[in-house]
């Protein structure tokens, strides 16, 4: 390729980047959903609280501005923008509450079928696409349903496409929302994209309390925040030693009894039986004294320092 032509590849390139950069998008937020959407206004003014009809997957589909525009500065993102389709009129509005009343109606009427068919699913939610052309019932169970017949008793009454969704607790939460114990709200229902595996040994590492009340989320599945420092705290765990260890501090040698990583502190109990915290850099985990010379030594009746110590907060 010639220079030439390479500089006019480049600049065209270049263009084409910032054009993309400099595209305005607004957010959308639809009825039962505490994410913002963004799409693409065609070039058309918006201020917040407008309610206008946008192009999703599922067809059209009516929402509320909550922010005049920005321009997309994620370099990452190039994924095109759905469109913002038109501002909504007084028929939309009407169309609108027509299927939020649906979807009540719809939602009545699956309960009863349900309890009749006796059928072992909790329904949660229903959910009405813009024309009404499509419902879906979610719900969650222990097991597989079927629901066949139930299908066959919503097409006859309300004649048109039924989804059923089986979906999981934490799913229920996202679409629910609420507020977590932190006080904010949930971060699934916000702007969470994908569930991470979240297991107890998350907790112990970071010296929580093993308590489920108090480590786990409005699913009753652990709080997906365990996984947020989880490896931060096994990163800066490397630099400590070993629950148990014999370290040698500025006062004679200690047994190490708990970690506070953050904040760079080790809790160490001498052969008298006092505890105290050391700072991580006052420490040598050289020592000239064996384990066993150390536990004949400590008269103390706490003599026990394995996992349930390490949980300890």
């Amino acid at each position: 390729m010639l220079e030439t032509d390479l500089f006019h590849f480049n600049k065209a390139a270049f263009a084409q980047f910032m054009e993309l950069k400099m595209t305005k998008s607004v957010g959308v937020k639809f009825k039962n959903s505490n994410k913002i959407y963004h799409f693409d206004p065609g070039g058309q003014q918006y201020a917040d609280g407008d309610q206008v009809i946008v192009d999703t997957e599922r067809g059209p589909a009516f929402g509320a501005i909550v922010n005049e525009g920005k321009f997309r500065d994620d370099l990452l993102d190039s994924q095109e923008l759905k469109k913002v389709t038109r501002s909504a009129n007084e028929e939309d509005i009407i169309q609108f509450k027509r299927s939020c009343e649906i979807e009540k109606e719809a939602m009545a009427f699956c309960l009863q079928c349900i309890e009749e068919l006796g059928l072992e699913m909790n329904l949660f939610e229903v959910e009405s696409t813009f024309e009404v052309t499509k419902l879906t019932f979610y719900f969650t169970a222990d097991g597989r349903v079927d629901f066949r017949e139930l299908v066959k008793m919503l097409v006859r009454e309300y004649r048109t496409k039924i989804e059923m969704r089986q979906v999981g607790v934490r799913n229920q939460a996202r679409m629910w929302g609420g507020i977590g114990r932190c006080g904010r709200e949930i971060c699934c229902a916000t702007y969470l994209k994908n569930f991470e595996p979240v297991s107890i040994r998350m907790a112990k590492e970071q010296n929580l309390s093993l308590n489920p009340t108090k480590i786990s989320g409005l699913c009753g599945r652990l709080m997906c925040c365990l996984n947020y420092e989880y490896d931060t705290y096994r990163y800066l765990r490397n630099f400590f030693p070993k629950i148990s260890t014999v370290v040698e501090t500025e006062t004679g040698p200690a047994r190490v009894i708990r970690h506070n990583i953050i904040r760079g502190l080790i809790t160490v109990k001498y052969f008298g039986g006092t505890e105290l915290e050391v700072p991580l850099n006052k420490i040598s985990f050289q020592s000239k004294f064996d384990i066993s010379d150390f536990e004949k030594s400590d008269t103390s009746n706490d003599l026990s320092m394995g996992d349930d110590d390490e949980q300890r907060v």
